[in-house]
């Protein structure tokens, strides 16, 4: 391992980690109250709960607090509001914004879990539980790092922002796609961004590969279940549009690498994953004990996940599989299919030698004692939305959890790695306001 020699660290910030050290108890009580409230996507569960949960904290501690719903989006409803709440501080002065962003939606719990997904256990300095890393954790280093700052009266130029915001699991669109369009990152209002998904504590994640989500639908005829050879089984079409990829595409896929420094080593490639599948008549209520009836599938669909490389061009990646689709066509006459876009995201990456990205070099320097590693992520985060849409370029991952750890059984955080990259975010803020120089 690589380290670098030991540089005094500055008045302010010995006090500010200390501070930060102090808060270990409140850190985990934070962390726990976050994960206990099972903000579920989707269909989107709880997401006022937890906006409330934030934003009653951050009042107390001196923030403007505002909740912003998304009014207009597909996912906003009664039943399901998509609630974001956005904090702000102002500081002393003209100076810039750092603002910490997090998404408050986490996956379903899944089965194979040793302890209760929602319960926030804390065992061998580990919290256990849904959306401990991703991102409810990085959640609460980053309001416990701001927290640190004000509790030690330090002063500052310009201000701080601190949101959780709705449906990163699901695209973003009602969250920071959302306020991203509504101007709330605007180059006028916010300098910079950090946004604290697990990506590991010592490294800078400055982007993510591309990505395409389409809905593949096969095409058949109704029949009865005795007689299928009176009617077109979508689901034997499906079946052989599955095989020709893998006959074909993945062996191809596998072959394709970049120079993007994505992790885990295996994202370095070209992936397709097949998200869902569904075929013939609606599954019936889980209350529902009977048999189905015997009928010829007339439909079968698809969701495919395609991760594609910054090398890659995104039209050619969907032209591979409509190939593949008219192959099959032309092999079997009577398939009918149909393909509809559902998401679409280019890669990016936000250059090493953004002041935030030095920002955070050389905070982790400082508090790990060794050079950062600039990462890049294997699927996306929001960072999309304000590069796209707002067109802040200023922007990236930094925070704890181990990434291999999202959307597994038995998800943990390490309260130590909490506490060091807390410190970290309060480094790097300190030094892009000018108050230290790291």
């Amino acid at each position: 391992m690589d380290t670098i020699e030991s540089r005094p660290v500055p008045a302010q910030l010995r006090a500010i980690f200390a501070r930060i050290d102090a808060m270990r108890d409140d850190m985990v009580a934070l962390t726990q109250a976050l994960v206990r409230i099972p903000t579920v996507n989707p269909p989107g569960r709880f997401y006022e709960d937890c906006a409330k949960l934030i934003g009653d904290r951050l009042r107390g501690k001196g923030f403007g607090i505002e909740y912003v719903n998304a009014e207009g989006e597909k996912s906003h409803s009664t039943d399901y509001p998509r609630t974001n709440v956005i904090a702000r501080v102002e500081g002393q002065g003209a100076g810039p914004c750092v603002h910490f962003n997090s998404h408050i939606d986490v996956v379903e719990a899944g089965n194979g879990w040793t302890t209760d997904p929602w319960g926030a256990e804390v065992k061998d300095g580990r919290i256990y539980g849904r959306g401990t890393g991703d991102m409810k954790g990085g959640l609460a280093a980053s309001m416990i790092a701001v927290e640190a700052i004000l509790a030690e009266g330090l002063k500052f130029p310009g201000a701080f922002e601190i949101s959780g915001t709705a449906d990163e699991e699901s695209g973003g669109w009602a969250g920071v796609g959302y306020l991203a369009k509504k101007g709330y990152f605007s180059k006028d209002r916010v300098q910079h961004v950090i946004i604290p998904e697990p990506l590991n504590q010592d490294c800078v994640c400055l982007g993510h590969r591309g990505v395409w989500w389409a809905e593949v639908e096969t095409l058949g005829r109704v029949a009865h279940g005795s007689m299928p050879y009176l009617g077109v089984n979508a689901i034997r079409g499906m079946g052989a549009f599955i095989q020709k990829v893998e006959q074909k595409l993945y062996p191809e896929l596998d072959t394709r690498t970049t120079a993007m420094p994505v992790i885990p080593e295996g994202s370095r490639r070209s992936t397709l994953n097949f998200n869902s599948i569904h075929g013939g008549q609606m599954e019936p209520d889980k209350e529902y004990e009977g048999a189905p009836s015997p009928v010829v599938a007339d439909s079968c669909r698809l969701i495919l996940d395609r991760r594609y490389l910054i090398e890659e061009d995104p039209v050619d990646v969907k032209r591979e599989i409509v190939a593949i689709l008219d192959e099959v066509k032309r092999e079997r006459n009577d398939f009918q299919y149909k393909i509809r876009d559902l998401l679409e995201f280019a890669p990016n990456m936000t250059s090493s030698g953004d002041p935030l990205v030095k920002a955070l070099d050389g905070a982790i320097a400082q508090v790990f004692g060794k050079p950062s590693t600039h990462v890049v992520s294997p699927g996306t985060y929001d960072q999309k939305h304000i590069q796209r849409i707002a067109h802040l370029q200023s922007c990236v991952a930094y925070g704890p959890g181990i990434l291999d750890l999202a959307h597994q059984p038995d998800e943990y955080i390490v309260i130590d790695d909490m506490i060091r990259s807390a410190k970290v975010m309060a480094a790097a803020s300190m030094a892009l306001k000018g108050v230290v120089t790291l």
